[in-house]
């Protein structure tokens, strides 16, 4: 049942995007919210702005931190898919804690320009929900234990307190949950992200999953995968300091 066509809000001829296409979506709106946070907020001209909506001013920078809500939704999604399809949950799980700690300080410097910085990074909120849907998964039986399992890991988000918080955490579980559902994965999903409802434009992208993992393949490019996130913002760090000293 798992590896059927998933279902979608658009018809079977739309769905043309690989798991490697939505890897790219999210790596490039990523690096858009990123280096607009980074190196745009420090550049004039990027802060005018360029025209109102709704009793808002848009400049360049805004655009572009709005264009960024897109990426933690459909890695979200991703990892739900990783979950789903690997070989080995424990090194999967192992891998996502290890990047957690490797991007811990060039996240500290991107916001702090220290070694410390109040908040952690993205990782951390995806190892958590990584171990929910696991928990889900294996005591699904028990739906005391599975629930107690997911309010134990709902603390630790509080607690760890890094970016998207608990808040994200709880939309992995609803990605997760109704996984199999995608036009109420959107619906709710969108719902649950009120507070940031750019990033409910990322449910278009999901839905024109096929299911395939298309050209993103092999040990080095997976790995790829999880090294740009903390390399990409070392460099805009390193940018920063020297295009705005």
């Amino acid at each position: 049942m798992e590896n059927r066509l998933p279902d979608s809000v658009f018809p079977e001829k739309m769905r043309i995007l690989s798991g490697s296409a939505l890897k790219i979506i999210a790596i490039i709106t990523m690096l858009i919210d990123h280096t607009a946070f980074v190196l745009l907020s420090k550049y004039g001209p990027a802060l005018r702005p360029l025209f109102y909506f709704n009793g808002r001013d848009y400049s360049f920078y805004r655009i572009c931190r709005d264009v960024g809500r897109v990426a933690f939704p459909i890695y979200c999604f991703l990892l739900i898919e990783g979950f789903l399809h690997t070989g080995n949950r424990f090194k999967y799980g192992r891998n996502l804690l290890l990047f957690a700690l490797i991007s811990e300080i060039p996240w500290n410097f991107m916001f702090s320009d220290t070694w410390t910085y109040q908040k952690q990074n993205v990782f951390f909120t995806l190892f958590l929900g990584y171990l929910a849907c696991w928990a889900i998964e294996y005591f699904w039986e028990n739906q005391l234990l599975t629930l107690l399992c997911v309010l134990g890991l709902l603390g630790a988000s509080f607690l760890v307190n890094a970016d998207y918080g608990w808040r994200g955490f709880i939309f992995i579980v609803i990605m997760y949950v109704l996984r199999l559902d995608k036009p109420a994965q959107a619906i709710v999903g969108s719902c649950w992200l009120y507070y940031e409802w750019k990033a409910c434009f990322a449910f278009i992208s999901i839905n024109m999953y096929n299911g395939k993992r298309g050209f993103i393949q092999g040990k080095w490019a997976k790995y790829f995968f999880y090294v740009f996130y903390p390399l990409h913002i070392t460099v805009l760090v390193i940018l920063r300091r020297y295009l705005f000293p």
